[in-house]
């Protein structure tokens, strides 16, 4: 295990660099305290979006344009260009030459051009399809932001006075592919972590194919992979707010607090309920390596926010975290012939994996089997008609409701239960069904979604709040 630290840092954060550079890469350090930390940097907000399709509302970026064989994806490259240009602009007053910023965005981006065009004759002539070259122009364009953050941010410390060395796992150019471990120890090899300080883009080119396999979570694999590969001490996600034990914007910012240590079934627990600290494939490879993972606020650089841990459990019984998702829906299948048939669950999950739709929480009785899915799932339709043709006596039906998680390391203890449905009941929510597993460490309530913030605030006053 090695004493360095591998530090990622969020697209949002990156847009405002001047205050990472006070708070974090530099913050005041010299000599040898300024280096053993490697950081992986997200492409600048919205970058991403432009690059591929904005992430919420589908819109088109260069990628999905040219997918859909719209020519307007040439306007789109060039309005990405200037919008690439116009963050090497903001940076200009923090040491950043655009002249040589400049020059790396348009080799990248002309190269892309060219890239396409030449993808669209191959198109024209209807011997290539879709699928044999669709996924690498996805990877190709998704590798473009992180390149211009990382390059930007290497030429910035270098402007100030740190050794910053440009990691560029992108694969512009490379002719041999292989996996993302690979990738990563040829290019660290060599560097000397106590006197550099390497800036790793958050996209890492591998032969699997890293945008195939992750879509866009995958710098939070990269930076796993890098804390992997390298044996770091510690891994660092910078993000632009607490890990609380609330939503501030529901619950009040004065009113939650950090978590402070959890461990890593809670980051499961967590991402099980759209709340990720980490992408639960990049935790699942530092749990198993006993690389514990820090979540801090980059801008609140006095706290050290919140450790997760492989072993740790709460001294004491307490709640980590209310939080909660309203895009759920509710599968129920109700049959009269259900009772004492064996296997009849396991028909019904075999069309969940079909349609590669997971669920989130469940519920069962003698006759009916409620199962709840995020609405936004894939193929959702097509999986309700096999299910009901597969069981033909039976009465399939959805509903559109909310689950709201409790959550926390230690919850065993007599009376939590009472206490939260108690304080449902006292705001006037009904609980349409509730879940809890033996562990005792997640209790889940499926609740109407008009409730859903009025719910937060009640069990967060009596769990959270209550016990300080």
């Amino acid at each position: 295990m090695g004493i360095h630290t591998v530090e990622k840092i969020g697209g949002t954060s990156m847009t405002r660099f001047g205050e990472l550079m006070d708070n974090i890469l530099i913050a005041g350090r010299s000599g040898a305290d300024l280096y053993n930390r490697i950081f992986v940097v997200s492409a600048y907000g919205g970058v991403t979006d432009l690059l591929l399709e904005n992430k919420k509302t589908a819109a088109p970026g260069i990628y999905a344009a040219f997918a859909a064989g719209d020519r307007a994806w040439e306007e789109k490259l060039e309005s990405t260009r200037a919008t690439l240009i116009e963050f090497n602009r903001s940076f200009e007053s923090l040491g950043l030459d655009q002249t040589i910023a400049d020059a790396f965005v348009n080799e990248r981006m002309d190269g892309v051009r060219s890239c396409l065009r030449n993808l669209m004759q191959l198109r024209s002539f209807g011997h290539f399809h879709r699928e044999d070259y669709l996924p690498a122009a996805r990877e190709l364009l998704s590798s473009v932001g992180e390149a211009h953050s990382a390059f930007n941010s290497t030429e910035i410390l270098r402007a100030h006075g740190v050794n910053a060395v440009f990691v560029d796992l992108s694969g512009w150019k490379d002719q041999e592919t292989g996996s993302m471990e690979e990738t990563i120890r040829h290019h660290m090899e060599g560097l000397d972590f106590a006197s550099c300080m390497p800036i790793v883009t958050g996209y890492a080119k591998c032969a699997e194919g890293v945008m195939a396999r992750f879509d866009r979570g995958y710098s939070e694999i990269t930076f796993s992979k890098l804390a992997v590969v390298t044996g770091a001490r510690e891994g660092v996600i910078h993000k632009e707010f607490h890990l609380s034990t609330g939503d501030p914007k529901l619950i009040g910012i004065d009113k939650v607090r950090t978590i402070g240590h959890t461990n890593f079934d809670i980051a499961d627990q967590l991402a099980d309920m759209a709340m990720e600290a980490i992408h639960p494939k990049a935790s699942k490879a530092m749990e198993l390596n006993n690389i514990p993972i820090r979540v801090d606020n980059a801008f609140d650089p006095g706290n050290p926010g919140t450790l997760i841990s492989r072993n740790y459990v709460s001294p004491n019984p307490r709640v980590d975290m209310i939080c909660g998702r309203k895009d759920v829906v509710a599968v129920e299948v109700f049959d009269p012939e259900m009772v004492g048939e064996s296997g009849y669950d396991y028909q019904i999950l075999a069309s969940f994996a079909k349609y590669k739709i997971s669920y989130i929480a469940k519920n069962t009785n003698a006759n009916t089997i409620t199962h709840y899915v995020s609405e936004k799932s894939r193929h959702l339709k097509e999986c309700l008609r096999e299910i009901s043709e597969r069981f033909p006596g039976a009465k399939v039906t959805t509903r559109e409701v909310a689950i709201i998680g409790v959550i926390g390391t230690n919850m065993k203890l007599p009376g939590f239960l009472y206490r939260a449905a108690k304080s449902l009941a006292e705001a006037k929510i009904n609980v349409l069904a509730l879940d809890q597993c033996i562990r005792q460490v997640n209790m889940q309530f499926i609740i109407e979604r008009g409730d859903f913030q009025t719910a937060q605030i009640a069990l967060h006053r009596e769990l959270v709040e209550n016990e300080r």
